[in-house]
C-alpha cells in the first residue's frame, strides 16, 4: 500500500497559497484492508475513508467509465491494480494532477515539494508557471461539472487563461447536450463557489466562450460588463454569497430572478435578498430625494424592521452596484450611512407604546398599523430636520 498527497494542496503550496485541506490518495490497497487499518469508509459512489486519528479524506485509486449522460453517469473500479498514473489521468486539469509520497509530508502536515520529489506524468508544474487551466486526457468530456470547475478555477486564478483544446472540448460537451444533464445541486454549488472567489466574473466569461451560459443561465447571456464590474466590486468588499448572488441579479426582473432561483434551487435567503435587490434598488439609490414619509415606507417595503440585517446586506448590494458601474472609481455610497441612520431612528420609536395609546383611542387592526407608521414618519422628520 503506497499513500500520496494529491491535488489542490500541492497546487496551492507551489502557488505560494495557503493550504487549506489535505486529499490523500491510497495506492495498492483494498477497502478491506482500509477498514482493518481503522479507517472509516464514508464513500458512497466510490470507496473513501476518514483516517482514525486526523478524519482527513483517503480516496482508493480508481478509473472511472462513462455509462450514462450526466455527472452520476459513471462506473466506477477501484482496485489494488489501480495505479497512481491510472487515478491521476481521471482527473479535471493538470494542475490537480499531481502527487507527492506521504512520506514526505511532516505529522503536522507540512511538505515541500520540489520537481524531484513530485509525481507529475501529465505536466501539471508546467502549466502552473504558464498560468494555464488545461484538461488532463479526453476523459474530461464525460462529466459535465467539469466545465463549472474550470470557469470556477478562472475566478479563482484570475491570471490564468483556459487552454484553446479545453475550451474546445468545453464547447463539444455544451453542444453535445452534457450541460442538461446537470443537476440544480451541482450546479448551484459550482456557481456560488465561484461567485466567492477573487474575481467572480471570470467565471461567467468562461462559461458564456464556451456556450454553457445560454444553457444554465440563459437570464445572463447577453448581460453587460457592468453586471461583471458589479460582481467584482462585491469581491472586492468581501460581500457575502447572498450580497454577490443580488448583485449578479440586480437588472433582472423579480420574475426572471424566480425563474433562475427555481432553476437552481437557490437557498431561501439568498433567494429574499436578491428580491429585494432587484426590487428596490433604484429607490434605494434614489433614497436621498425621499422625505420622511417616503423613507419610512422604503424600509416597510424591505421588511427593514422585523430584518435589519437583511436590509443592511442590501444596502451593501446597492453599493457595490454603485461602485462597480463604469467611471465610478469605487466613489462613496452615502445612502447606505443614511439609509442605516434612518432605520436606527425610526426602529427606535416604543411601537408598543405607541400601540397602547392607539388602542386606548378605539382604534383596532390596521389603524394601530397606522399609527405605528406615523410614529416612525415624525421620529424621522424630526431626524432629518435636526440634521439640516
Amino acid at each position: 500500500m503506497k499513500i500520496f498527497l494529491v491535488g489542490g494542496a500541492l497546487r496551492d503550496r507551489l502557488l505560494q497559497r495557503p493550504v487549506s485541506d489535505h486529499d490523500w490518495l491510497v495506492v495498492g490497497a483494498t477497502p478491506e484492508e482500509m477498514v482493518a487499518r481503522g479507517y472509516l469508509p464514508v464513500g458512497r459512489d466510490f470507496p473513501v475513508f476518514l483516517h482514525p486519528e486526523t478524519c482527513e479524506e483517503y480516496a482508493l485509486a480508481r478509473t472511472e467509465r462513462k455509462s450514462a449522460p450526466g455527472y452520476r453517469g459513471f462506473t466506477v473500479h477501484a482496485a489494488p491494480d489501480v495505479t497512481l498514473e491510472q487515478d491521476l489521468a481521471r482527473r479535471d486539469l493538470t494542475v490537480n494532477a499531481i502527487a507527492l509520497p506521504a512520506e514526505l509530508v511532516s505529522a503536522d502536515g507540512r511538505f515541500d515539494p520540489t520537481p524531484a520529489t513530485l509525481a507529475d506524468p501529465f505536466h501539471g508544474q508546467r502549466d502552473l508557471r504558464d498560468k494555464v487551466l488545461r484538461h488532463v486526457t479526453d476523459a474530461f468530456r464525460e462529466d459535465p461539472v467539469r466545465i463549472l470547475r474550470v470557469a470556477r478555477f478562472a475566478a479563482r486564478f484570475d491570471d490564468f487563461s483556459v487552454a484553446p483544446e479545453t475550451m474546445a472540448l468545453m464547447r463539444e460537451m455544451v453542444a453535445a447536450g452534457e450541460v442538461d444533464a446537470l443537476v440544480a445541486e451541482r450546479v448551484w454549488q459550482e456557481l456560488s463557489r465561484g461567485l466567492m472567489e477573487t474575481r467572480p466574473s471570470r467565471m461567467f466569461e468562461v462559461l458564456r466562450e464556451c456556450g454553457a451560459l445560454a444553457v444554465l443561465l440563459p437570464e445572463l447571456d447577453g448581460g453587460t460588463q457592468t453586471t461583471m464590474a458589479v460582481i467584482d466590486a462585491s469581491a472586492r468588499l468581501q460581500a457575502s454569497l447572498a450580497v454577490r448572488f443580488a448583485c449578479l441579479m440586480r437588472n433582472e426582473s423579480v420574475k426572471q430572478l424566480q425563474q433562475v432561483c427555481d432553476r437552481w434551487r437557490v437557498p431561501v435567503d439568498i433567494r429574499e435578498l436578491a428580491e429585494v435587490v432587484v426590487r428596490e434598488h433604484g429607490h434605494i439609490d434614489g433614497s436621498d430625494a425621499l422625505d420622511a414619509t417616503g423613507l419610512v415606507r422604503l424600509l416597510e417595503r424591505c421588511d427593514a424592521f422585523r430584518k435589519p440585517a437583511r436590509f443592511a446586506e442590501a444596502l451593501l448590494a446597492c453599493e457595490c452596484d454603485s461602485r462597480g458601474r463604469p467611471g465610478s472609481g469605487d466613489a462613496p455610497y452615502p445612502q447606505r450611512e443614511r439609509l442605516l441612520a434612518v432605520l436606527a431612528t425610526a426602529a427606535a420609536v416604543a411601537t408598543d407604546v405607541v400601540a397602547k395609546a392607539a388602542q386606548q383611542s378605539g382604534a383596532t387592526g390596521p389603524k394601530i398599523g397606522e399609527a405605528i407608521h406615523q410614529a416612525r414618519v415624525e421620529a424621522v422628520a424630526a431626524s432629518l430636520s435636526a440634521r439640516a
